[in-house]
């Protein structure tokens, strides 16, 4: 299914019923990366999972891409085709994209979970992703379904190489500004310093921590039994008190 964003038709999967649960996908992925989440949440929600510009089913855009047009984008979706709050469900590039959705339209967040993103450019451990790297292992499932076809693969890798060397640069108190409840998930040996992810964790209100242990940035593929009942635990039940609070007890603490 196709929505037209900005004069891009942007493309989106959907299925299951339910509360609406949107799903973004990483860096120089797509829709199919949550093959094994998807279907399990879909039990209980209605699974949006909309391909970004230059991703997928999604034609590039000329000029560069940055995690401000993407979220842009997503805001879009989330009005034209939601009509309302959603959960978002972001993995790496998509956590980041979540992050800033959760901070322009708060009205539009209901919960996130952000998965192995990075609030900073900085977080990212140097030399773990390179884009450019990973065409010879994505080429052929990108021609399958792009509308740019095979040759433009290597103009969307060298815009999202730019794009993570240079952004996002959120600081402390933008993470402060987070209104939904959050959950923080990560692989223990992630391409994000831990600290990073500790430091996301301390600097969203009332947020909440999962390392996921045995596991890399693909922790939703390495492990989806887990990664999806921790996913819906966090988006079905609400907080409950602790019996020895520290951090929850004084948000100046920890």
């Amino acid at each position: 299914m196709y929505v037209d964003i900005e004069g891009n038709p942007n493309w989106y999967d959907e299925l299951g019923s339910g509360p609406p649960l949107v799903l973004l996908h990483g860096g120089m992925t797509d829709a199919r990366s949550f093959v094994a989440n998807a279907p399990a949440l879909a039990e209980r929600f209605r699974v949006l999972m909309p391909e970004r510009r230059g991703h997928g089913h999604t034609a590039d855009v000329d000029g560069p891409i940055t995690y401000d047009l993407m979220a842009a984008d997503t805001i879009a979706f989330l009005d034209q085709v939601v009509g309302g709050r959603a959960h978002l469900v972001g993995h790496s590039d998509g956590a980041n994209v979540a992050l800033l959705v959760g901070l322009a339209r708060p009205d539009l967040v209901d919960r996130m979970v952000l998965i192995s993103g990075n609030f900073r450019f900085d977080g990212l451990i140097p030399g773990t992703i390179d884009f450019e790297g990973l065409i010879p292992f994505v080429a052929d499932g990108y021609a399958e379904v792009s509308p740019d076809g095979r040759d433009h693969l290597p103009v969307v890798a060298a815009k999202l190489d730019r794009m993570i060397a240079e952004e996002p640069t959120l600081t402390g108190d933008d993470l402060g500004q987070i209104a939904a409840r959050t959950l923080v998930m990560a692989g223990d040996d992630d391409v994000i310093f831990l600290e990073h992810t500790i430091t996301m964790y301390r600097g969203i209100p009332d947020s909440e921590l999962v390392i996921v242990p045995g596991t890399s940035h693909l922790l939703n593929l390495e492990k989806p039994e887990l990664c999806n009942e921790l996913i819906a635990a966090f988006l079905t039940t609400d907080a409950e008190a602790t019996f020895m609070p520290v951090r929850r007890a004084d948000p100046h603490r920890a």
